[in-house]
């Protein structure tokens, strides 16, 4: 039997790219008409009030970092705050720690389960088929500069005397070795990392189809009945059941003036009788006896018009009314754009072309990345150029930065690029371009696209881009949630 590379059939089949989002829109926008009037959106649209918060820096609540209940923790450990993910656990070189939940995929599952480590110092030669359309047993590429899971994931080590405290445990690996676990899930840091604050591991959003590694933190320190989600724009706010909340700019401190008419169109969120105020969360009483949550002295609401639609920024386009953020994500640079499109809208460069980033996961038992500069680059290449690095730089080019732009950024940097291996190269070496990144990562524009709002490139790659490929930067997806 002859083996084949998992590469080798992806240049061939042209990276199997699904139908483009403009043909899978006509379905949802016949499913989704109720949206006409809340979200309608046009080329001459101005850029909504949550963006020009973003773009500030500032939510409607303020731009100050999450708060988070504090826990007991072994010696050694600490909390960090972050610019993408919120409040992550870290260890005592300050690199953040991350869980990797086992989860399904189309012909298989991987990763821990409680109590449990499946990231090995073997190093693996195969993929193992959890997404079709290929087979298990395909070569993976770049065999001689692969890591093994444990050298991209190193896990964290509790010494002898160590014992556990609060939600933190111990775990007993395979290999004899000594793991920190918390909540039952093994903890590991990214050899990505370098810089307290650092999440270039993984992430907390979950809008892709393989196994992904999640940073760990304390509980964001909010009551009972709310959650706070990770997204594009920053750390979202939401009910427990994913509901959006809102805040209005005609209530004053601590005093709602939406009543009536008004109270119909925006539910208040109502505390129970037992609640009590605490850290920047207060209790007002609308009626007697009615009493509604606060935070950061704005009364919230939820917004009648979002229906089902679930981490909903709707709301926001209604003048005088804002989603409600724990922390903002930093801006992008200066010269980008917000354009809209069919069916959201995106971050675009200073000509109005829409950004691309690209993310990879390999369909191996230990899952790996395939998208950062010091990974393998052979993914990108099948779906950008059928292999050939020269053709990806004309069909999906990096994105210019200029010589002053910040390096080393948690969100937004500039980095080196030698285009012709993908990788990171010193600022002097001759043909290195100096391009913008985002989580460490370049971003490209695309060919294609022709006029500001163009997304031909959205979901080039398998599964939609949910397994591998590129996916348009979206502040806001109507329909398909790429922004969350």
């Amino acid at each position: 039997m002859i083996v084949k590379t998992l590469i080798g059939i992806a240049s061939g089949a042209g990276a199997v790219r699904p139908r483009r989002r403009r043909e899978l829109i006509a379905g949802a926008i016949a499913a989704a008409l109720v949206w006409g009037s809340v979200c309608a959106l046009g080329a001459n649209q101005p850029v909504d009030s949550y963006i020009a918060a973003w773009r500030s820096g500032k939510s409607a609540v303020g731009g100050m970092t999450e708060a988070y209940v504090h826990v007991p923790m072994p010696p050694g450990f600490r909390v960090v705050d972050t610019d993408l993910d919120g409040p992550v656990f870290a260890d005592a070189n300050g690199k953040t720690l991350y869980r990797w939940p086992r989860e399904e995929l189309r012909n298989g599952a991987t990763g821990d389960n409680k109590g449990e480590s499946e990231c090995t110092s073997v190093k693996l030669t195969v993929n193992d088929g959890f997404m079709s359309p290929y087979p298990a047993g395909l070569l993976l590429p770049d065999l001689d500069q692969r890591p093994s899971c444990t050298e991209a994931w190193p896990p964290v080590r509790a010494a002898a005397d160590a014992k556990p405290i609060g939600g933190w445990s111990i775990i007993k690996r395979k290999d004899g070795i000594r793991q920190w676990a918390y909540n039952g899930y093994a903890l590991y840091t990214s050899f990505l990392d370098r810089r307290l604050g650092d999440v270039l591991g993984g992430t907390s959003r979950r809008d892709h189809v393989f196994v992904p590694r999640i940073p760990v933190g304390p509980p964001a320190d909010v009551p009972s009945g709310f959650r706070v989600m990770s997204t594009s724009l920053g750390r979202l706010l939401t009910t427990d059941h994913n509901e959006s909340v809102y805040v209005s700019d005609q209530d004053t401190p601590n005093r709602s003036n939406c009543n009536d008419a008004c109270a119909q169109t925006w539910i208040p969120v109502v505390a129970p009788g037992i609640a009590r105020a605490h850290g920047e969360w207060s209790i007002i009483e609308r009626t007697p006896g009615i009493y509604q949550w606060a935070f950061r002295n704005r009364p919230l609401y939820r917004y009648i018009s979002d229906g089902s639609q679930r981490a909903s920024l709707g709301g926001s386009d209604q003048p005088g009314w804002h989603n409600v953020f724990t922390q903002m994500t930093p801006p992008p640079p200066r010269q980008f754009t917000v354009q809209d499109t069919t069916s959201g809208q995106v971050l675009a460069d200073s000509r109005g072309r829409t950004i691309y980033i690209f993310e990879c996961g390999e369909d191996s038992l230990d899952q790996l990345g395939c998208d950062y500069p010091t990974e393998t680059q052979a993914y990108r290449w099948a779906m950008c150029g059928g292999g050939d690095p020269v053709r990806c730089q004309h069909t999906f080019p990096y994105v210019p930065a200029p010589k002053d732009a910040p390096r080393d950024k948690p969100a937004w940097s500039a980095v080196d690029i030698d285009p012709s291996t993908g990788r990171f190269a010193q600022p002097e070496k001759h043909g290195t371009l100096h391009v913008w990144a985002y989580r460490g990562r370049p971003i490209y524009t695309y060919a294609g696209d022709q006029v500001p709002g163009d997304i031909n490139a959205d979901s080039h790659g398998e599964w939609r881009a949910q397994r591998n490929g590129f996916k348009a930067f979206w502040v806001r997806d109507v329909y398909f949630g790429n922004s969350d």
